[in-house]
């Protein structure tokens, strides 16, 4: 490792050798975080770095229980011991609390109503006096409201589905992409793929940034990577026969979508080359796992992502331990909170999930509710990484619907409606799943005269085309649309109906 720096640091009465690579020599985090192998007396596994990448960086292999390996990408990061991880982000955070209160004037406003400033943020357990933000902070902002950086420092934006101003719009700068390639690299590597992998990327490449995201990652690592994105079902199961990937990345229900068709087709899909499977974007259960490990034979691992705070790649199941995902802690703190009274939760008790970005340059975000309901892990991983887990999200605080991978929310859906002339504000949404995947009804009461005036049936006809047409624009969705009669649905009750098991 030519140019590494290697230093003595004593922390907690705990004796390590680190080396700091040149990228961290001028860096103004603390000396804590440039950790990388060798420990003494401290009862964990003997690491080796086995080849430096850029940056000083490195894969790290470790022998952990029943002679399994555990591939590590940052072994510095994400084997840090949790009293120098919690220093690193008391660190981090206050960093990006003076940064936002000076760039962003949505945070100077509600730290000043919540009487904070970021001197008072003196540990972790302060974090609870800042004020929540919220996703409809993120639509009051609209476009570019909360970036902190100049438009001039933004290399990417990408952005949810959604009217204007129903809509939320991400930016990222050059080290934004770097990190986020580098969290990926993480996630790629627990999942114990290297550069002699290939591997088939099915997640939506666009304004969504699953696609991207994991794109950038693999490349990272020095794998082959097939942009194949999603849909052309008979054209993805052709290449995955003839090319020989040895690696899935896409949504848990398009990947039985795959093995469905493929079956029809007449392919054995457990004949594919495939050994690992990487899944996300949506709800799926561990009945869901064991159905896609079962029809490609595979070990298929979780991966979780907010589009708000980065996107795929906030945490990652490892092959190891296969029992929840670790959050990346040097890049995230994460907070459980009661859904209803904000109040936060001790670790390991079921709630909202609320995210701090510390290392985003153009579009942090401090305490965001993710509406995520889950629960974290705090036992150490058998892995040998220190960072804590959560386990897989199986449902929400809000009234957000995961269709097909991508997020919607009852609101969106009735702006599209309102601005259809002739179409009444009831409207039933009825989801379900045609073979594996998602299938969406959607029930709009339309106006008397359209029912009652000759030539009713053509201008019926015109409002289902733009309404199939607006929400496919808009939401990315193509839904069946059944025009009904007025008063029809006003006292039907729910709006949405989802009868979709996970």
């Amino acid at each position: 490792m030519t140019g590494f720096r290697k230093e003595l640091f004593i922390f907690g009465g705990r004796f390590a050798v680190f080396s700091l690579a040149p990228a961290l020599w001028e860096s103004r985090l603390p000396r804590a975080e440039s950790f990388v192998t060798l420990r003494a007396k401290t009862g964990r596994p003997l690491r080796h770095l086995s080849k430096p990448a850029k940056a000083g960086f490195g894969l790290a292999l470790s022998t952990c229980q029943k002679g399994r390996r555990s591939m590590i990408y940052h072994e510095e990061f994400e084997t840090l011991p949790r009293e120098a991880l919690k220093a690193l982000q008391v660190k981090r955070l206050q960093q990006v609390l003076r940064r936002v209160y000076a760039t962003v004037g949505f945070y100077k406003k509600s730290m000043a109503a919540a009487e904070v400033l970021p001197d008072h943020i003196r540990s972790l357990e302060d974090l609870k006096k800042l004020p929540f933000t919220t996703r409809e902070d993120l639509r009051n902002n609209y476009p570019f409201g909360l970036f902190a950086v100049p438009m001039s420092n933004i290399v990417r934006l990408h952005a949810s589905s959604g009217t204007s101003g129903r809509s939320s719009v991400f930016s990222y700068t050059r080290r934004d992409i770097e990190t986020w390639t580098d969290l990926i690299a993480r996630s790629l590597a627990a999942a114990g793929l290297t550069k002699n992998d290939m591997i088939h990327n099915a997640f939506s490449y666009g304004l969504l940034p699953g696609g991207l995201g994991l794109h950038y990652g693999i490349e990272k690592i020095g794998a082959s990577v097939i942009p194949i994105s999603d849909g052309n079902t008979k054209r993805q199961i052709t290449i995955l026969q003839d090319f020989g990937p040895t690696a899935l990345c896409a949504t848990p229900s398009y990947a039985l979508h795959l093995a469905e068709e493929g079956k029809a087709m007449g392919v054995d899909m457990k004949s594919l080359q495939l050994r690992v499977g990487i899944f996300g974007a949506e709800l799926w259960s561990d009945a869901t796992r064991d159905a896609i490990e079962d029809a490609f034979n595979i070990k298929a691992l979780n991966i979780f992502g907010l589009s708000e705070m980065m996107g795929p790649g906030i945490a990652m199941e490892c092959l190891e331990g296969r029992l929840g995902m670790h959050i990346y802690e040097d890049h995230f703190i994460v907070e459980t909170i009661h859904p209803e009274t904000g109040k936060v939760l001790h670790e390991g008790e079921e709630g909202e999930l609320v995210f701090t970005s510390l290392t985003r340059e153009a579009f942090p975000l401090v305490r965001y509710r993710s509406g995520e309901i889950s629960r974290l892990i705090p036992e150490p991983c058998r892995c040998g990484r220190t960072h804590i887990r959560m386990e897989r999200v199986l449902k929400r605080s809000d009234d957000m619907l995961t269709i097909r991978g991508i997020n919607i929310f009852p609101v969106q859906v009735e702006a599209i409606l309102k601005a259809i002339s002739g179409v009444e504000p009831d409207y039933q949404m009825i989801i379900d799943k045609v073979g594996a995947l998602d299938s969406v009804e959607l029930r709009v009461e339309v106006g008397e005269k359209f029912f009652s005036e000759s030539g009713g049936v053509k201008e019926l006809q015109k409002i289902e085309k733009r309404i199939v047409k607006d929400m496919k624009d808009y939401l990315s969705i193509s839904p069946r649309v059944k025009l009904v009669a007025p008063q029809t649905l006003k006292e039907s009750g729910k709006k949405v109906i989802d009868k979709r098991t996970i």
